[in-house]
């Protein structure tokens, strides 16, 4: 893949990478219930979800092996507790679900929510600066990235950045994953599950066509099956975040060769 060009932005020259091999993955990761479950991000972000959710979520997380139990902030010293001792992380969104907030605001609830024990930091871009597309607004959503990314990286902890691949063009698609790439981002993360669409073939073929090997790409929104799972994961998807994370192993056990 060349350059990202637009007739009234500026460019971003899209690396050298090596390849991802979405076969050989996808074929590990549906090789067993604990090798999918290892790549499944076992999520609860329901406004509604309550403290007894919440400690549910980490139970079956804990038993699954999941790789990680995804909450809202307020509920991560809870998850934290309830994880404490099981080798599971706790995941936490940040800026969500609109990524218009203050970029300051997004860097204190970042380490806020380190401090209560989060390890996956899953935090929404700025779309509309995003679409805005001008150098300034591009540098701005870099700079935001890589505050957040800094922070989480010398407390341990990973960053997925979320696209909101809905509601963006092509070329903003490409712009946004390079973008999260450029500041250090772990993952590029399709969806918050709040908007008008999730997870598409063609938005995690493309995702996965501009980072290569060189981060991870999460699938989220709209996952209620094996089937929708193993598409992703054949499309180049390396990480899942669904709420039906146990129904989607449980089918894979109960039915071992509907993935082949």
């Amino acid at each position: 893949m060349t350059s990202v060009t637009a007739s009234t932005t500026p460019s971003l020259k899209i690396a050298e990478h090596t390849p991802f091999n979405a076969t050989a993955f996808a074929a590990h990761a549906l090789s067993s219930p604990a090798a999918l479950a290892a790549v499944l991000d076992h999520t609860l972000l329901k406004p509604e979800a309550t403290r007894a959710q919440v400690i549910h979520l980490c139970h079956e997380a804990a038993e699954h092996r999941f790789a990680c139990a995804m909450v809202n902030p307020a509920w991560v010293a809870c998850a934290a507790e309830t994880l404490a001792g099981t080798g599971v992380p706790v995941g936490v969104v940040i800026g969500f679900p609109l990524g218009a907030s203050l970029a300051a605001s997004k860097r204190d609830e970042t380490a806020r929510v380190l401090k209560l024990g989060a390890h996956d930091i899953d935090m929404v871009l700025n779309i509309g600066l995003l679409k805005s597309a001008t150098k300034p607004d591009y540098d701005a959503i870099k700079h935001e990235i890589h505050a957040i990314v800094e922070i989480a990286h010398a407390a341990g902890a990973i960053v997925k950045v979320i696209l909101e691949t809905c509601l963006l063009t092509f070329e903003e698609k490409l712009r946004a994953s390079e973008l999260s790439l450029l500041a250090g981002a772990d993952f590029i993360k399709t969806s918050t599950g709040f908007s008008s669409g999730g997870a598409t073939v063609d938005d995690i073929t493309l995702m996965r066509g501009v980072v290569g090997s060189r981060a991870g790409v999460k699938a989220s929104g709209g996952i209620r099956s094996l089937a929708d799972a193993s598409t992703m994961l054949h499309a180049g998807a390396s990480r899942i975040g669904a709420s039906a994370s146990v129904k989607i192993i449980a089918e894979l056990a109960n039915h071992p060769s509907a993935t082949s």
